[in-house]
């Protein structure tokens, strides 16, 4: 996304074009930004021109390309140089902190190495010691490198799970100045240092003036890496089963190796990889979007898992900080149903309450309340937080912490972030300990839906071409908030923007529902808010229906999953007339 929008005249994109072309260090992009200019493409020179790629708390994000509103070496320099200079300024580099570190980790996207060199040279020529990742990496290695070497940033060149023309640019705030240490701590960066740091680039002259030495920087060993695998044992249980058979995908990103390496070191049988997706591939060229939410994404893991009957289907995203799962399912498609984020969250804490863990369970505000009943039955200190673990990482006392979107923190001392490789560990755990006992994971969700009702969740996304058609839904909203949803009544509705129950100010929108025992839905929620990341208004919705005493608990829940899915379905249909966006 951009900001910073200028005029549209021709003339005057096509001046900026020729200074930026000017300044440009890349011939790649110098020869694609003369090739639209020759050419005389004025609306696609207007489009990368008219503003700039926006720097928040998510970094950097953007398609590929040439001009200010892409990512490119150009847009990254400036940022590196921003980035510098702001540690300058808060002690990272002085008479008594010479050469602090900046840890580099990259995937295997397009240029991903080219941003990661170019980072390291910038922090070289400001007096930093950078340290680059010695091959394209899992992010929670790069997250835990900047807590193992105590350093003072780090920077993750990926763009997570976004479409093959996309790259990104991810800060972390880490050690070496009582400043950095407030304000990160090993931590992606949260409001003001995005704005501080946004600040600092848009100072950034030509970048002739930017020093890149040629050399100087730190390749880490395979040392780093052996140093991350060994913490990931500490998640699980000595002398705990180790006997399940697991399928993994990793979706063309960088997540076979260090997860396989990981669940051999632990003990576990080595995960079988899905043919086709195992090695890393910038093009994704078997899935639409590298993202296991998405529809046909599993589909080849569902093949593989029908040919080799494993227990439980795993699936990471592109960087491998998230982790799916997927159970069989013989009334499902494909044999094989996927887990909801808030489910996997829910067996993961119980599974850490069983292992007698201490300290605050946490998640946000659009994950489910489930995790808030699990906290109190066990007697733990529970925490919600704005969406993204930006905010769940400074949780203090932190223990454990989920989001929907298949994000898990089992060992925030280690890696003060979502990690998917640690959670597949404890996934696999799980699954073997239950099949020890003659049950499932399927067993253990029955379990916690007859214990604390059923809480149904599901999304609304909406993608757009448009970003003002975003804000349209967010202004109908507020000046038209809804009474009711689904038949419910809007008991409580909060415009976020406002600042709410101790969270920061965001742009957002919580509606809580009453309850309806006729119905047997004891309650609801609904959030609403942009993606902070792609081009999407998000709705998030949860209805929680009892199950009740019943002889026949199959029957039960078959009738409490009934009556939850037609009120969440309902909720829906509801909520998208609401914010006047298809459902």
């Amino acid at each position: 996304m951009t900001n910073g929008t200028h005029g549209t005249n021709a003339d005057d994109v096509i001046e900026r074009a020729r200074r930026w072309l000017a300044d440009d260090p890349d011939p790649e992009t110098r020869q694609e930004l003369a090739g639209l200019i020759e050419a005389g493409e004025a609306a696609e020179l207007a489009d990368r021109f008219s503003g700039t790629l926006q720097f928040g708390t998510a970094g950097l994000r953007g398609e590929l390309g040439a001009g200010p509103a892409r990512m490119n070496r150009a847009v990254v320099i400036r940022a590196a140089a921003g980035l510098a200079a702001y540690l300058r300024g808060h002690g990272a580099v002085g008479p008594h902190r010479p050469g602090a570190t900046v840890v580099i980790g990259y995937d295997a996207r397009h240029r991903s190495l080219d941003f990661a060199r170019d980072t390291a040279a910038v922090m070289t020529g400001a007096g930093l010691r950078a340290a680059l990742l010695p091959e394209p990496l899992p992010t929670p290695v790069l997250a835990f490198a900047i807590r193992h070497l105590g350093a003072a940033a780090g920077i993750m060149v990926t763009a997570s799970h976004n479409p093959p023309r996309d790259n990104g640019y991810k800060v972390y705030l880490g050690w070496g100045s009582p400043q950095l240490e407030e304000l990160g701590g090993g931590t992606q960066i949260v409001p003001p240092a995005d704005a501080e740091i946004a600040a600092e680039i848009a100072a950034v002259g030509p970048l002739t003036g930017v020093p890149r030495p040629d050399s100087g920087w730190e390749v880490l060993g395979e040392d780093l890496l052996d140093a991350y695998l060994a913490r990931t044992g500490a998640v699980l249980t000595e002398g705990s089963p180790r006997d399940v058979r697991v399928v993994h995908t990793a979706l063309h990103g960088v997540g076979t190796r260090t997860v396989r390496l990981a669940f051999e070191r632990a003990g576990f049988p080595a995960p079988v990889p899905v043919p086709g997706q195992a090695e890393p591939d910038p093009d994704f060229p078997t899935v639409a979007f590298p993202n296991p939410e998405e529809p046909g994404a599993m589909d080849l893991a569902f093949a593989t898992a029908r040919e080799t009957a494993p227990d439980v289907v795993i699936a990471n995203d592109p960087d491998a900080d998230r982790c799916a799962v997927a159970v069989p399912d013989p009334q499902a498609a494909a044999g094989w149903r996927m887990l909801r984020g808030d489910q996997v969250g829910a067996l993961l804490a119980t599974h850490l309450v069983h292992k007698r863990a201490r300290g605050t369970f946490a998640t946000t505000i659009v994950s489910s309340s489930l995790l808030s009943r699990i906290a109190r039955a066990a007697g733990l200190p529970y925490a919600e937080t704005l969406t993204g673990f930006k905010w769940l990482a400074r949780v203090d006392g932190l223990r454990y912490a989920y989001e929907e979107a298949l994000g898990y923190a089992v060992d925030p001392d280690g890696v003060r972030d979502k990690d998917g490789v640690t959670a597949a560990l404890l996934v696999a755990e799980l699954a073997a300990e239950l099949r020890r006992a003659g049950r499932t994971l399927t067993d253990l969700l029955d379990d916690l839906d007859t214990e604390y009702g059923v809480h149904a969740t599901d999304q609304l996304s909406v993608r757009v071409d448009d970003l003002s058609l975003i804000a349209a839904a967010m202004v109908r909203l507020r000046e038209k908030p809804p009474e009711q949803l689904a038949g419910l009544a809007v008991e409580r509705a909060e415009d976020l923007a406002a600042g709410s129950a101790g969270l920061p100010p965001t742009d957002g929108l919580r509606y809580v529902l009453a309850g309806d025992a006729e119905r047997g839905v004891a309650g609801g929620r609904v959030v609403v808010r942009p993606s902070g990341t792609e081009p999407k208004l998000k709705c998030y919705l949860e209805v929680v229906s009892p199950v009740g005493e019943a002889p026949d608990r199959t029957a039960a829940l078959r009738s409490a999953r009934a009556r939850a899915a037609g009120a969440l379905a309902a909720l829906k249909r509801d909520v998208a007339d609401a914010a006047g966006v298809p459902a």
